[in-house]
C-alpha cells in the first residue's frame, strides 16, 4: 500500500484538478439553492477570491509530481499522503454535488478539510509538501466555515449575520490551533488569510463593521501567532 500512495496521490490530484473542467465550475452557493432566500451572505468572500483555486491546483499537481519522482519512499511524505488522498478523493466529486445539494456538499467539505489539515500537520517542510498542502488546507478551513454558515442561514436556523460571525470565530480559532502546532505552515496561514481578506472586501460596500472587524482581527491574529511561534 505504501508504495502505491505516491502514484495514487498523483492520480487523485489529476482528478481533483480536472473537476472544474468537467463541470460548470463553482464560485459560491446561490440564494436559490435554499428555502430561505438571502440577498447575500456576509460570510462568503468576494468572487475574485475564489481565483486562489488556480494556485491551489497547480501547487498540488507540482507536489504530487515531485513526490512521485523525488520523494516516493520518504517516510515524512508517506505520513501525509493517506489523509491527503482521502481529502482529494472526496474533493474530486465536490463541485457537481455543491451545485446540486449544498447540505451534502457541506458534509463533504468537512471531511475534505479534516484530511487536508491532518496532511498539513504531518507534512515535511518545503514548498512542494507543506507549502502546497498547507495552502489547500488553509483555504478549505475557511471554505468549510463559509459552507456551514450559508447552510445554517439558508435553512433558517440562524440569520445570515449571526451565522457569519459564529462561523468566522470557529474558522479563526481552528486556524490558530493549526498554526500553533505548525507555525512553519505559511501556506496554510495565507490560505485562511486570503479568505478572510475576501470576506472583508465583500462586506465593504454594505459597511458591515462587525464582520469586517472580526475578519481583520483574524488576519492580525494569524500574523501575530506565526511571528510569535517562529521567533520562539
Amino acid at each position: 500500500m505504501s508504495r502505491a500512495l505516491a502514484p495514487l496521490v498523483l492520480l487523485l490530484t489529476l482528478g481533483f484538478a480536472a473537476s472544474p473542467l468537467l463541470s460548470d465550475g463553482f464560485a459560491g452557493f446561490t440564494p436559490t439553492q435554499f428555502p430561505v432566500v438571502q440577498s447575500r451572505w456576509p460570510v462568503q468572500p468576494v468572487g475574485w477570491a475564489f481565483s486562489i483555486w488556480g494556485v491551489i491546483y497547480l501547487g498540488l499537481l507540482a507536489s504530487a509530481v515531485y513526490g512521485l519522482l523525488r520523494a516516493r519512499r520518504e517516510i515524512a511524505w508517506q505520513e501525509m499522503r493517506l489523509p491527503l488522498a482521502l481529502s482529494l478523493a472526496v474533493g474530486a466529486f465536490w463541485i457537481p454535488v455543491a451545485n446540486l445539494q449544498p447540505v451534502a456538499a457541506t458534509v463533504m467539505i468537512i471531511f475534505m478539510a479534516a484530511g487536508a489539515i491532518a496532511a498539513t500537520l504531518r507534512a515535511p517542510r518545503g514548498a512542494f509538501a507543506l507549502g502546497a498542502v498547507g495552502l489547500y488546507a488553509g483555504w478549505l478551513t475557511a471554505a468549510t466555515g463559509v459552507a456551514m454558515a450559508v447552510v445554517l442561514s439558508g435553512f433558517g436556523v440562524l440569520s445570515a449575520q449571526v451565522s457569519a460571525l459564529l462561523l468566522l470565530v470557529a474558522v479563526i480559532a481552528l486556524a490558530l490551533a493549526v498554526l500553533w502546532c505548525r507555525p512553519d505552515a505559511l501556506g496554510y496561514a495565507f490560505g485562511v488569510g486570503w479568505a478572510l481578506m475576501g470576506v472583508i472586501v465583500a462586506n465593504l460596500d454594505t459597511q458591515n463593521t462587525p464582520v469586517i472587524a472580526l475578519a481583520g482581527t483574524g488576519i492580525a491574529g494569524l500574523l501575530a501567532l506565526v511571528a510569535l511561534r517562529r521567533g520562539a
